[in-house]
């Protein structure tokens, strides 16, 4: 029998192979924009939050976004498929969801009428739905709930915060930028760097140049994605990956660019902004979405209308 706090709903026609496929995670307030009726939950309670969401389930929720995103993924599936009809390492999205079963058939509907490939609908009426991200074997978990995010990464998956805001619509590349330190480096540096100031960080990196960083949250993400992008030439990938990071090139750049390479993860393209605001750039670069630790960053993001997503350092 059905756990009755928990329903799994799988549409997909073919089902993808967790073990091989790049599992990613989104809730419902993450591709799609539910603020308005968030609010009804905040304001009038769960009871009449489900009222409005069965009342209006034929009428398609707007995109949010982290959609354009899972757009750029289902794209990078196409071209995955052209390349061999038998290719198992896809990337495989679901929708892991707070909401309960009988408000869920809104987002089961808008998913089908804008065309998204979602594979699992998971609505779970629980506090702490991120106990069922590893059991799905999600790389990436993309929530508008910082509660979320923190129990996600404290479970060790990649995941990161999402932010209700307009967007501009990038190229149909899908395109990923990473910053550094906290985010797919630790934040070894960093600390030095906020306890012992800027000369002190430099000092640090020129000692530990040939030594490569440790891990940072989005790490695991990163590679997978990597793996998947060596699949493709440099011309005619689907994929591009860039990190923008507030280092300096001259004083930091080095180890950077050997831990890249003791990983053996390949980035397309990187910026060492030596501190410079960050927006500029990536409204050059245009991608479908921008992670970093810091909130004057994202703010700066989110001025350009990029889509942004935090990756928490205090959880």
């Amino acid at each position: 029998m059905a756990d009755p706090e928990s329903t799994i709903i799988n549409t997909s026609v073919t089902q993808k192979d967790p073990n091989e496929a790049l599992v990613i995670a989104v809730t419902t307030r993450a591709i799609f924009n539910m603020e308005k009726e968030h609010e009804i939950f905040l304001a009038k309670g769960k009871d009449e939050y489900v009222k409005h969401q069965q009342a209006n389930e034929n009428i398609s929720l707007e995109p949010g976004t982290a959609f354009a995103f899972v757009q750029a993924v289902q794209f990078v599936n196409k071209k995955l498929l052209e390349r061999n009809p038998e290719e198992k390492g896809l990337f495989d999205v679901i929708v892991l969801s707070n909401n309960s079963p009988e408000s869920g058939m809104r987002i089961i509907n808008s998913a089908k009428q804008h065309g998204l490939e979602i594979s699992k609908f998971c609505f779970v009426s629980e506090e702490d739905s991120t106990q069922y991200l590893k059991t799905h074997n999600v790389k990436l978990f993309l929530s508008a709930d910082r509660t979320d995010v923190c129990n996600a990464l404290q479970r060790g998956v990649s995941a990161a915060l999402i932010f209700q805001q307009e967007i501009q619509a990038p190229s149909t590349q899908l395109r990923v930028v990473f910053d550094g330190d906290a985010v797919l480096f630790s934040d070894e540096t960093d600390r030095i760097f906020r306890e012992k100031g800027l000369e002190e960080a430099v000092r640090y990196e020129k000692i530990m140049e040939a030594v490569p960083m440790g891990e940072g949250p989005l790490k695991a993400f990163a590679l997978h994605l990597g793996k998947m992008r060596k699949k493709f030439g440099q011309e005619d990938s689907p994929i591009r990956t860039y990190l923008v990071t507030a280092r300096s090139g001259r004083d930091m750049g080095i180890r950077t660019i050997k831990t890249l390479r003791e990983w053996g993860l390949a980035i397309d393209e990187a910026f060492f902004m030596d501190g410079a605001p960050k927006g500029p750039i990536l409204s050059k670069i245009q991608p479908h979405i921008f992670f970093d630790d810091g909130l004057h960053n994202i703010q700066g993001a989110q001025d350009a209308g990029i889509p942004s997503a935090l990756v928490p350092c205090d959880c």
